[in-house]
């Protein structure tokens, strides 16, 4: 039991681990940005609008939670063909509820920034919420290669 105990959480944690958000924010670059040169423009804040970012889903939660269920029912409850349809079952509760939680948190809340730049062009930016913004706020829009992001 202490085995299958160990087991869960392990798998549990990788299964977290490769569902974490990995969308850069205006705080937040990649590695591969760092040094990167950054065209900015300067603008105002026309409006904002809260959004849901969501990467998809990888099918890591359902494989990692079949894993694990399948396991963990096999290994405890019946023997032979018993075991087997528990594995079975197990599987199948496990890559359900893996998938809820992968789907849970694939998903960050994020913001869409309508900005009208100093030339009177509007354009709007969508990233994560990690900087409050408002309208009539001034703002900097960096953009690298094809990301843009709004900051203070």
């Amino acid at each position: 039991m202490k085995k299958l105990f160990i087991i869960s959480a392990i798998t549990s944690s990788l299964l977290l681990a490769g569902c974490a958000t990995n969308i850069p924010g205006s705080n937040n670059y990649t590695r591969y940005e760092s040094g990167a040169e950054q065209t900015v423009r300067f603008g105002v804040v026309e409006s904002v609008r809260p959004v849901v970012l969501d990467e998809g889903n990888t099918g890591v939660g359902a494989g990692t939670g079949a894993i694990i269920g399948g396991i963990a029912a096999g290994a405890t409850i019946g023997s032979g063909w018993g075991a087997a349809a528990s594995a079975l079952g197990g599987a199948l509760l496990g890559g359900y509820a893996g998938n809820a939680i992968e789907n849970h948190t694939s998903k960050t809340q994020g913001l869409e920034i309508t900005v009208r730049l100093s030339n009177n062009q509007i354009i709007a930016v969508t990233q994560p919420a990690d900087q409050q913004f408002n309208a009539g706020d001034r703002v900097r829009v960096l953009t690298t290669g094809s990301r843009t992001r709004v900051t203070h």
